[in-house]
């Protein structure tokens, strides 16, 4: 089993919130307008709430695709993995792969190959959030922070029954506020 992330070197924590996360999708979404896109690639499964705004406010198809280092929500694979394979139908299309973060910059990077070997006229890169380390860093990026940002989707899981904070949010936070700097 591979271990999670290595959390000790965001820089604080940033809670965002429903709203913070539809003003970022929004301001996303016009960087997008402006770049002309035909179509949306979402990476599943938490890139696909970006994804799905976007697609939804700019009026365009989505083609979701799963490419993850985890399975069942836990950290399996050193580097992201094909789970759902891209659509032959971006051929020819100017499309923007979307993510919710761009960490390392991999997954991003691995799906917008992919689309140019499918075809794509033209392929952006877009994140809701980017860490200055991500390398390729996005094309278009709503906030570029250091922190720890934990999304509203992770805030409230159930677990036996009960609504809590994501235990690997739980465990970040304790990573981060060990380290020393």
């Amino acid at each position: 089993m591979v271990r999670s992330y290595d959390y000790v070197h965001r820089r604080g924590v940033r809670f965002l919130s429903w709203e913070e996360f539809a003003s970022l999708g929004h301001k996303l979404c016009e960087a997008l307008a402006s770049e002309r896109i035909e179509a949306i690639v979402g990476i599943a499964r938490a890139g696909l709430f970006p994804a799905t705004l976007a697609a939804c406010a700019l009026r365009l198809d989505l083609y979701p695709v799963r490419v993850s280092r985890r399975l069942q929500d836990e950290v399996r694979f050193h580097s992201p993995v094909w789970h759902v394979p891209l659509v032959a139908a971006i051929a020819g299309k100017r499309v923007a792969v979307v993510d919710e973060i761009a960490d390392s910059g991999e997954t991003l990077a691995l799906v917008a190959q992919q689309a140019r070997a499918l075809g794509a006229r033209q392929v952006i890169t877009a994140a809701l959030v980017s860490h200055s380390w991500a390398k390729p860093q996005p094309t278009r990026v709503a906030l570029l922070t250091d922190e720890l940002v934990i999304f509203p989707w992770d805030q409230q899981v159930l677990i036996d029954g009960s609504w809590q904070l994501h235990p690997e949010m739980v465990t970040a936070i304790t990573a981060q506020q060990g380290d020393p700097k």
